[in-house]
């Protein structure tokens, strides 16, 4: 069954365009207008992946973005019409995994999403249930587990809700604690070798994963590397500099 793409995105002309795109790429494509209608399709369909424009008439997209996150991990590449960084981080900061500036190419846009669906397809679990996982698939750290068939986190015994990139980022680290990552490294392991971003985007999902992980006060599983990157703390040392 081909994977469903939601689009929502008030210019008729952008939706036509990326339905071309998407559905010659083998995606099944449903579309809105508005964010109220986004908002419905996207609880009575599950799409794979929200197309998300900001500029959207009544509510925002980045509203639209903190509504989806309260209740879905559902990955989300935001399409925004301004160039000002602060909106970008906005996004990203509400749970967005990706974005696109437009003007933008559809064959980009298309990558994009290969890229995003890529590492996300099959995370659920549900299917594993009747399988023993082998305990290296399990991430043990002082007050974190990571369970990576699962994709799913708890820190002190409670799970967490990631999204999918923030998932993918902390499972890169974890599985080579004390390797240091630089931000290029990160971005070609995480979306692929096309991505073609900026390295500033590492650094808010890295916030906003720091955010739900270190929640405790004194651990400090992610470190900054000055001037290099990041790296994965084994043993969550305490009050370490960040």
């Amino acid at each position: 069954m081909a994977q469903k793409i939601l689009i929502i995105e008030d210019e008729e002309g952008i939706i036509h365009l990326l339905n071309l795109y998407l559905k010659d790429a083998g995606y099944s494509v449903i579309a809105a207008h508005d964010a109220a209608d986004g908002l419905a399709l996207h609880a009575r369909e599950k799409p794979d992946l929200v197309i998300l424009d900001i500029m959207l008439p009544g509510l925002d997209g980045f509203e639209v973005c903190r509504r989806i996150r309260s209740w879905s991990s559902t990955p989300i590449l935001i399409l925004t019409a301004r160039g000002d960084e602060d909106d970008r981080i906005r996004g990203l900061d509400l749970g967005a995994d990706d974005y696109l500036v437009k003007p933008f190419s559809p064959r980009e846009l298309v990558s994009r999403v290969r890229a995003i669906l890529r590492r996300t397809s099959g995370s659920g679990g549900e299917g594993n249930s009747g399988q023993e996982k082998r305990e290296s698939e399990v991430l043990r750290f002082p007050g974190l587990v990571i369970d990576l068939p699962a994709r799913r986190v708890e820190v002190d015994g409670r799970e967490v809700a990631l999204t999918p990139t923030e998932f993918d980022l902390l499972a890169l680290l974890a599985r080579s604690p004390d390797r240091v990552f630089t931000r290029e490294m990160l971005m070609n392991k995480v979306w692929g070798y096309d991505y073609l971003g900026d390295g500033h985007i590492i650094d808010v999902h890295i916030s906003a994963l720091r955010k739900k992980i270190e929640t405790n006060g004194e651990r400090r599983y992610i470190k900054t590397v000055w001037r290099v990157g990041y790296k994965f703390d084994a043993a969550g040392a305490l009050k370490g500099t960040r």
